[in-house]
């Protein structure tokens, strides 16, 4: 299982979550600091198009850690949420192909 972290404590606003992703994840230059983008980032994670620095086996599960996850709760609850229900809707695109789910997130 590969790993990615973000620090939940500094993530106070979704400019502050964007950079946090790009670095963690290694989004393209291109990238658009929006949801729709980090949607589209993330449901390539097994493809080999660059969208991220991880290139996942066809079984391979990408864990998302969120370190202090009690602070991102409690600055931005929303993002939090945002980011559950994006992982949770990338995984059904996944199943919806015939994969197993490529994503798990993690807070801790």
């Amino acid at each position: 299982m590969a790993t990615a972290e973000l620090n939940g404590a500094a993530i106070k606003d979704f400019d502050s979550f964007h950079a946090e992703c790009k670095a963690a994840f290694g989004f393209p230059d291109t990238y658009g600091n929006t949801m729709d983008a980090w949607i589209d980032c993330m449901s390539y994670v097994r493809d080999e198009d660059g969208m991220t620095r991880f290139h996942l086996k066809p079984n391979e599960v990408l864990e998302i850690v969120v370190k202090d996850a009690a602070a991102m709760k409690a600055a931005v609850p929303d993002i939090l949420e945002e980011i559950t229900f994006c992982v949770g809707g990338i995984n059904e695109r996944y199943e919806d192909y015939g994969e197993k789910p490529a994503l798990k997130l993690t807070l801790r």
